[in-house]
């Protein structure tokens, strides 16, 4: 085959994997934004929530620190706490309670914002939390709060005791609802961008190791290919054949089975029977291989014992499993006259009947050291005969209007010329 069809059909190949590979590359990377960026978004929100509520806690407890008003107990602790509430509601808080150890209230103030929203909090019991907590409160009409209840304690020498508790509440500002949206924005723009930008990078990478992975598998299919070929030559020069005939019968039989629709699998199985379909005959002697004569009933017994050894030559070896149908079928005829299982009709596997056409065509129109060519109505006499006997009717109806060209473009063909037609099908059926 011509280098630059083989290379343009490379080029081809890689060129619709590549676009393959960008499309998945790409719509990954959009689902992982679209998963990402929402995400992101409520994680950044979450977290500037909490930071708000953790600043205004910290805080809190800074002034009432301030204030002396951790000691809730005594006769001032009610002027302590009012002290503090006053200063903490004008501030951080729109609405502080202070309560004693026991839960009762000793001190509440409130900011114009939070007489607001005092009727709409929710109610609880006495406090008697441990722990610092918060809630966060959306009443639906761009009315944010924010709730926290943090138990106060003395610290002293041994475990902390709790001696009060503190609850405020913050309605939070549009300006700041606006910063906290702005900035979860960021946070979800970020992710998606992130995402889009890991997928940019990792298309480049996908597509050269995958580049390096077909070049490989290229190798070893090209290995394979040399050895079917080397193979199936060294058992044609032993049967005093120049190879050519390998080419050719594997050559008429791809152009069957293409009108037919073979492909994948089916046609390289078809392609590799058809150049070892007598593999076998390596475990023939030469004595009745060779034998210019007609053969004897044990010479002709041992004669056809080539497709069983064929078929144990094929058979276990992966990428030439497939070759088997035709290699063990070859001799089969559609009437049931064949051998060596005497199969019928579809019992014969469809690549040995395609097969058998090839071969008998091709054998009619060479010529061979103990027979001259026969011409192409000649040849097609003896089909024509033997469809329905010898070969597949349907076969036989698919190559008949294919058959004039087969013979004019195998006439004069040498071994060189018929490897470069079968090289053409083999690297278009295989591939590479």
């Amino acid at each position: 085959m011509a280098a630059s069809s083989q290379e343009t059909g490379i080029v081809a190949g890689m060129n619709t994997f590549n676009r393959r590979t960008a499309i998945r590359i790409a719509a990954v990377s959009l689902l992982l934004a679209a998963v990402a960026s929402p995400i992101a978004w409520f994680v950044a929100r979450e977290n500037a929530e909490e930071a708000t509520v953790s600043l205004a806690m910290e805080e809190s407890r800074r002034l009432l620190r301030h204030f002396d008003a951790v000691a809730l107990n005594g006769p001032k602790a009610g002027e302590k706490a009012a002290k503090a509430a006053r200063t903490i509601a004008g501030g951080l808080f729109d609405i502080a309670e202070i309560y004693d150890e026991h839960g009762d209230k000793l001190a509440e103030a409130m900011t114009d914002a939070g007489a607001a929203v005092e009727e709409r909090l929710p109610g609880h019991g006495r406090p008697a939390y441990q722990a610092a907590s918060y809630e966060s409160l959306n009443f639906g009409d761009a009315l944010w709060v924010l709730r926290v209840f943090v138990p106060l304690q003395e610290e002293g020498g041994g475990a902390a005791r709790i001696s009060g508790y503190f609850e405020g509440v913050r309605v939070v500002s549009a300006w700041q609802r606006e910063q906290m949206r702005a900035n979860a924005l960021s946070a979800a723009l970020l992710a998606g961008l992130a995402s889009l930008l890991c997928g940019a990078v990792i298309y480049p990478v996908v597509v050269r190791l995958s580049a390096d992975n077909q070049r490989k598998a290229r190798e070893v299919l090209d290995s394979h290919i040399s050895m079917m070929d080397a193979l199936g030559r060294a058992i044609a020069k032993r049967d005093s054949d120049t190879g050519a005939h390998n080419y050719r019968v594997a050559w008429i039989a791809t152009r069957i089975a293409e009108r037919l629709g073979l492909q994948g699998h089916a046609m390289q199985a078809l392609i590799a029977g058809s150049f070892l379909h007598d593999v076998g005959k390596i475990g023939i002697p030469d004595a009745i291989l060779l034998k210019p004569g007609k053969l004897d009933d044990d010479e002709f017994d041992t004669m056809r014992s080539h497709v069983r050894q064929g078929e144990e030559i094929v058979t276990g070896i992966g990428w030439l499993e497939g070759a088997a149908a035709v290699v063990s079928g070859h001799h089969e005829k559609w009437n049931g006259a064949g051998y060596p299982r005497g199969l019928a009709g579809e019992a014969i596997p469809l690549a040995a009947r395609i097969f058998a056409v090839a071969d008998v065509f091709d054998a009619l129109c060479s010529k061979r050291p103990y027979k001259a060519p026969l011409g192409f109505e000649a040849a097609m006499a003896i089909l024509d005969r033997d469809s329905g006997s010898h070969f597949d009717p349907a076969v036989m109806d698919v190559f008949r209007p294919i058959a004039w060209e087969v013979f004019e473009r195998l006439a004069d063909c040498d071994e060189d010329q018929a490897r470069q037609l079968l090289d053409e099908r083999v690297r278009l059926h295989f591939g590479i």
